[in-house]
């Protein structure tokens, strides 16, 4: 990311949201997005997947200038590079586990998703609630779901945001090692945004926000 900035305008005037962000992480890295709430995290998380555009700046995403694509070369470059982990997470209601672990291999036209996504989920401890629902999966369960989803297409990149946030600590505890075990596994980049000390000192970088700008 090379001096992003981010602002909106409301009926009080402009507002940077985010103030000329620079950093670079290398491929396999981990990193936490910490700071106050209010600091410009989520749509810093939202910058990088370039689901949400900067008022200037650039962003390189896997050696492409990301904002130099449209939105539908934006949305290919996230289906090939990046997996998404969602505090609340985006499961497919109708769906069960291995049909929403299936869906981005079906997307990307794979044709050996259900097996890939089989193999996933056996990985996160999840066998036997294959044909599960998530209306009957615990939070932990769910959340496993979705981490197997985000991994199941081997992104280069996995933004996480607030990965434990609705999960017990034990829960949590065991979806944060699964997380790591898998970053190690597949040499995938691990951005995190998280309120949680513990989970930030475990990861090898710390990108602290204030105010919308990196302070350190």
């Amino acid at each position: 990311m090379r001096q992003v900035t981010k602002t909106v305008r409301d009926a009080t005037g402009a507002f940077d949201i985010l103030r000329d962000v620079d950093f670079s992480l290398d491929a396999g890295a981990t990193a936490a997005i910490v700071g106050a709430s209010g600091s410009g995290k989520s749509t810093l998380l939202s910058i990088i997947a370039g689901l949400d555009v900067p008022t200037r700046g650039t962003v390189h995403l896997a050696g492409q200038d990301l904002f130099a694509l449209d939105e539908d070369g934006r949305a290919a470059l996230r289906a090939r590079e990046v997996g998404f982990v969602f505090q609340s997470f985006q499961l497919m209601a109708h769906l069960s586990a291995l049909e929403n672990v299936m869906l981005p291999l079906e997307l990307a036209g794979r044709g050996d998703a259900r097996a890939r996504a089989t193999d996933m989920l056996a990985r996160v401890g999840l066998a036997a609630r294959l044909k599960a629902y998530p209306r009957v999966l615990s939070g932990g369960e769910q959340q496993r779901v979705a981490l197997a989803r985000a991994f199941v297409v081997q992104p280069s990149l996995l933004l996480a945001d607030e990965p434990t946030g609705s999960l017990d600590y034990a829960t949590g505890e065991s979806v944060m090692a699964l997380m790591f075990a898998l970053n190690r596994e597949q040499g995938t980049t691990l951005v995190l945004v998280t309120h949680d000390r513990g989970i930030a000192a475990r990861c090898e970088r710390r990108i602290t926000l204030e105010a919308g700008r990196v302070v350190a």
